[in-house]
């Protein structure tokens, strides 16, 4: 049987979703799994898939990237479905895991992926430091800090740090660190 599985990272991305999911179904999978979440969160509709995988079944995806989010994931990914029995097929690069070759193939490209990113990943950090140099890139505001004034008046009107993190919608964390910077 031959079972997809379509992922996007966020969900203004119906449109690449239904691509992928179309292209399954073209291809022949039976049952498709699909979801609206970045590779670094808990993807359930993956473990679902995987769960589904019998011995014989092949899990169908559209690119390695809607996949694995490193070779270290994608091998784990690939132990995952060959101990059910089962094989890997990408579209995009025709590679299929139930020969000899595909399997190279797949180390090899997903070793060159997982190296794109990590470069993306440091061309981006050089980004932020060059716009940090130029006074350009403040970073996320603190957004705790903010409410400074209004942890303080909670606490001295009684409330508990927790009942104040609450009801501002802060961490107790940052309420203990607002409460130490005050003293």
């Amino acid at each position: 049987m031959l079972i997809g599985y379509a992922r996007t990272s966020t969900a203004d991305q119906d449109a690449g979703l239904e691509a992928q999911v179309r292209d399954l179904e073209q291809a022949g999978a039976e049952k498709v799994f699909s979801e609206k979440v970045s590779s670094i969160a808990k993807r359930d509709g993956l473990e679902q898939a995987l769960d589904y995988l019998r011995d014989g079944d092949t899990l169908l995806v559209t690119r390695l990237d809607r996949l694995a989010r490193s070779i270290r994931d994608l091998m784990e990914i690939v132990e995952t479905i060959r101990e059910k029995g089962a094989e890997l097929r990408i579209l995009a690069m025709d590679l299929d895991t139930s020969n000899a070759t595909g399997k190279l193939m797949l180390g090899i490209l997903g070793s060159v992926a997982e190296f794109e990113r990590e470069i993306m990943l440091e061309r981006q950090r050089e980004g932020i430091q060059k716009a940090k140099a130029e006074g350009k890139y403040k970073g996320r505001a603190p957004t705790a800090r903010r409410k400074s004034a209004e942890v303080l008046e909670l606490l001295s009107s009684g409330l508990t740090e927790v009942a104040v993190a609450e009801r501002l919608g802060i961490s107790r964390s940052s309420v203990q660190r607002i409460k130490r910077q005050a003293a």
